[in-house]
């Protein structure tokens, strides 16, 4: 993993700690949205919906929890 990999993950991950579980779920659905507009802005369109894609990709791989 690269360096900045690392610090965004360190980033989640304490911003999740600082949440109560029941409100964790919620924060990731905002940052998620977030990155996907952040995409959009900083790619395009076309880039931002294909990172979306393959998330929706994984999840349904992934199945019911």
């Amino acid at each position: 993993m690269s360096r900045a990999f690392d610090e965004a993950a360190r980033v989640v991950a304490g911003e999740l700690a600082r949440r109560r579980p029941r409100d964790r779920a919620g924060f990731l659905r905002e940052l998620l949205a977030h990155a996907a507009a952040g995409l959009v802005v900083i790619e395009g369109d076309e880039k931002a919906a294909e990172s979306v894609y393959r998330l929706a990709d994984a999840v349904a791989v992934r199945g019911e929890p």
